[in-house]
């Protein structure tokens, strides 16, 4: 509801958003990818846990319901007019979340993920302050990534997991982390940009009325889909290529496999793009984080 009930029985409208609606606009559902990517870096720094626990979870943290959170706020702010025709059930749109409050809940979240990321030191806060900066513009006029099917995905795929994967072995280790490490986090990075395309099946209507150029909107579903397949493969086939030329034949097999079973569920999935989109999200990017672990714990000293 977006009111309450008064004593007369009439409704009066919210003037704040509940905190569950404000934790609905931070959307849950989407930390899981860079928590996941700052745990792969902390395998691969190889620290002992033992006494940088506390380090660690401190970064999840703040990869996940800190700057994916706010991430998730600025973007529904800036998209409130095309969330109310592809979604309008989210917060802003329903009036669940009134007035500027989505605004005000970006920034507050912006300065909280400051504050956190100045604790992990150098490494993490200058990570930080990158990812807040890919945020609002990816978001935000005048430059507004997302209106491009291909900056737009880019800007998310490498703030999501190149991003949090590479500041999680700098911040554990203390120190840059092994050019490997930043090799394969990058090429993961490059190929969630397959992924992040795979969310803008379910907005073809709004982003086309609104101007923006998702590769749906730019190539239709049956072609996008079928970029967004070789956009995710390519990278990961050189990612078992340089595994078998650091002498990690093991790695190199897993990451085969589950590349395979990836090109199995893409078969499936370019069968019907739209509807299948939210499946695929599911099945097939459990294998791809599964290949982002079996590297760091490969890579790891």
């Amino acid at each position: 509801m977006s009111g309450e009930a008064g004593i007369s029985g009439t409704t009066t409208p919210r003037t704040r958003p509940s905190p569950a609606v404000v934790l609905e606009l931070l959307k849950p559902v989407t930390w899981f990818p860079p928590m996941f990517a700052f745990a792969c870096g902390v395998v691969a720094s190889g620290a002992s846990l033992a006494e940088r626990w506390p380090l660690a979870m401190l970064g999840v943290l703040l990869a996940g319901p800190l700057v994916c959170g706010m991430s998730q706020a600025v973007n529904d702010w800036f998209d409130r007019h095309v969330d109310a025709v592809n979604e309008p059930h989210r917060p802003i749109p329903s009036g669940r979340m009134p007035g500027r409050w989505g605004l005000y809940v970006a920034i507050g979240w912006t300065c909280v993920s400051l504050v956190v990321g100045a604790l992990l030191g150098p490494w993490g806060f200058g990570a930080t302050v990158l990812a807040c900066i890919l945020a609002w513009i990816y978001s935000a006029p005048p430059l507004r990534l997302k209106r491009s099917g291909i900056w737009g995905p880019l800007a998310c795929g490498l703030s999501y997991e190149s991003l949090p994967w590479i500041t999680g072995a700098a911040v554990l280790s203390g120190m840059a982390p092994d050019p490997r490490v930043v090799a394969v986090a990058v090429l993961y990075g490059l190929a969630a940009h397959g992924i992040m395309t795979i969310n803008d099946f379910k907005s073809i209507e709004g982003d086309r009325r609104f101007g923006l150029r998702s590769l749906p909107v730019m190539l239709g579903p049956e072609r996008a889909a079928l970029a967004a397949c070789w956009i995710m493969a390519v990278p990961q086939m050189l990612v078992v290529a340089l595994l078998l030329a650091w002498g990690h034949p093991i790695a190199a097999g897993i990451v085969t496999v589950v590349l395979a079973l990836q090109g199995l569920s893409m078969r499936k999935w370019l069968t019907d793009p739209r509807g299948l989109a939210p499946w695929y999200n599911g099945a097939g990017v459990t294998l791809f984080v599964t290949g982002m672990m079996t590297c760091s714990v490969a890579l790891a000293p």
